[in-house]
């Protein structure tokens, strides 16, 4: 899956990211990030980018404000490690009854922010979990399986200089019944493929795709790679 932080950029860069993401065979765009936005904004967005890809959007909202009518589906998803209670359950509260009204899709997801953490670390007010703290890792992540969540979003956070260490992935596979995401630090193909040998079941990437002059050079590597590993039995 492809990233996109609408507010990293006006809605024409943000069109043209998805465009080059869909060329290089990513399978879906997610849209969202931890910098506060608008659904006057996300709205724009999302209508934009359906304009000229055919790809599903996920919304992947920072707060409760971040949700468009528009997207196919979003990520219903709580901070697990925050110290905060509005991202545990407080944005999701002020959201729920809206997201009802709209019909969307909601997929239920825990997400755990790793060191560094970066500005999702910082706004969601984590209590980061080590990058190679598998112990933690998998207390959160049977509570959310628990709570029957859908899905377990390992992040180390938007321009990382590293990825969720592969061995935590790894032993969250051995004993987790839903499926693993990874995202934060993935900057090649072979640290993608190091999180698929370790069992992830979702790439993402993000800063690469926004920072990059060719996204479509980019990401075509990234992809192929994940696309070569055969499908999990989640």
């Amino acid at each position: 899956m492809t990233l996109i932080d609408p507010a990293s950029q006006e809605d024409e860069k943000s069109v043209q990211i998805a465009v080059e993401a869909e060329k290089a065979g990513t399978d879906f765009i997610m849209l969202g990030g931890s910098t506060e936005i608008d659904s006057t904004k996300m709205d724009r967005a999302v209508k934009a980018i359906k304009k000229e890809v055919s790809r599903g959007i996920i919304l992947f909202p920072g707060s409760s404000a971040m949700i468009s009518r528009y997207a196919d589906a979003i990520y219903f998803m709580s901070l697990l490690n925050s110290k905060d209670r509005e991202f545990i359950i407080g944005h999701q509260r002020k959201a729920s009854t809206i997201l009802r009204e709209m019909g969307i899709e909601t997929i239920s997801m825990a997400y755990l922010v790793f060191e560094p953490g970066m500005t999702v670390g910082r706004q969601g007010k984590a209590d980061l979990i080590g990058r190679d703290d598998w112990k933690s890792a998998i207390s959160y992540a049977l509570a959310a399986e628990m709570m029957g969540m859908d899905l377990v979003y390992l992040e180390a956070g938007s321009g990382s200089p590293t990825t969720i260490s592969p061995s935590v992935v790894s032993k969250l596979k051995a004993i987790l019944k839903i499926p693993v995401i990874a995202g934060g630090g993935i900057r090649s193909a072979s640290s993608a493929s190091d999180l698929l040998k370790a069992g992830a079941d979702i790439i993402v990437t993000g800063t690469i795709a926004e920072k990059s002059s060719s996204v479509f050079e980019e990401l075509r590597p990234i992809v192929e790679t994940v696309h070569s590993f055969p499908p999990t039995n989640d």
